[in-house]
């Protein structure tokens, strides 16, 4: 049996990219897309590297070992807390810090450098949980080698967070099911009225090919998050006309895989809007173009939110949004408790650090 050493830092990754301005937008900030996509893929880096290890932190190469690729199931709340820009360099921090008997949780740090004065900021802050699928079976969920905690307390507080976002992933999975219909209305030539949902919401078609997807030939989850906050940011900037960014993005569910060859519609649509933030609802719908079972299914859902921005990176006021109908409405109300529930959080957080 032939063995690859690995080191005792097997549990954790760092990353380093420069940022170039195909990366960015017009005024250099870098797309929130871009570094999703970043975080992704360290997140799957040190998740199929720890599956495929045993004790001691060595790699099998035997032909008898079951070896897989870890699969993003679920990205948790993902916080935008500093600006990115063209020039500087990212590193990206993916650390384990949870494992059950069939998934891990990665948390993943983003800091910005200068690299002209040194200087580096705290960029993005996020938890990923993922799965580990053998290499000969896409469906077979392989089991996962358990992790060394500090302390029992450790191991109890990741126990509580896999259980909450076990909960949370299948109630939203039964709520995606029951909205399968497209979000958008049929396309018509009469102008809509400014601020409303149907004037500013969006969609986006992609068709997955070889370089989106992994040795299974399943789309990557960095490549489904970067087009989401495309879409999102397409929204967001139809509604503010101004310069904007991706704040946050609340928990991305993966309900289902997407495969090579189907046509993604990536569509999203205002929920709620504070004075200086917007929450914009993001859908993925898959079609497979060469499967006889080609029906639409819902794929991947989440939350973003959007901040509007002046020409020195300052928050700017977002105008409000005008409601129409009662499912508007609810959405709405959603939204806000959404948002007052963050915000409290955000404020318990800063009070504790302090």
């Amino acid at each position: 049996m032939s063995m690859l050493r690995v080191s005792e830092a097997a549990s954790s990754i760092q990353l380093c990219r420069i940022m170039r301005p195909d990366d960015a937008n017009v005024v250099g900030n870098v797309h929130g897309g871009i570094i999703l996509k970043m975080i992704e893929e360290a997140g799957c880096i040190v998740s199929t590297r720890h599956c495929n290890t045993q004790e001691g932190n060595v790699f099998i190469l035997s032909c008898f070992w079951d070896r897989c690729l870890a699969v993003l199931a679920r990205v948790e709340k993902t916080e935008f807390l500093t600006p990115m820009f063209i020039g500087e360099v990212a590193h990206v921090t993916a650390e384990i810090s949870y494992t059950s008997k069939h998934s891990l949780e990665v948390h993943i740090k983003v800091v910005a450098e200068n690299i002209l004065t040194g200087t580096k900021k705290l960029s993005n802050k996020a938890a990923l949980w993922y799965v580990p699928c053998s290499l000969e079976n896409v469906e077979k969920i392989l089991d996962v080698p358990p992790i060394k905690y500090t302390n029992a307390e450790q191991e109890e507080e990741g126990r509580k967070r896999y259980d909450a976002q076990k909960l949370e992933r299948i109630e939203t999975k039964a709520r995606a099911e029951e909205i399968l219909a497209p979000l958008l209305n049929p396309a018509d030539a009469s102008p809509k009225e400014p601020h409303t949902v149907d004037f500013s919401q969006s969609s986006l078609i992609h068709l997955v090919g070889p370089s989106d997807c992994t040795m299974h030939d399943f789309v990557h989850g960095g490549v489904t998050m970067k087009l989401m906050d495309e879409v999102a940011g397409i929204v967001a900037a139809r509604h503010c006309g101004t310069n904007i960014v991706t704040a946050s993005v609340d928990a991305i569910n993966f309900h289902r895989k997407i495969k090579k060859g189907c046509v993604l519609t990536v569509t999203g649509r205002l929920t709620f809007v504070s004075n200086k933030s917007m929450e914009i609802e993001v859908v993925v719908d898959a079609t497979s173009l060469i499967e006889r079972e080609n029906r639409k299914y819902r794929a991947v859902s989440a939350f973003f939110t959007f901040i509007s921005l002046d020409k020195d990176n300052r928050p700017l006021p977002v105008p409000p949004l005008k409601i129409a109908g009662e499912d508007e409405q609810r959405r709405s109300e959603e939204g806000k408790a959404r948002y007052l529930q963050n915000k409290a959080k955000r404020m318990a957080d800063k009070e504790r650090v302090q």
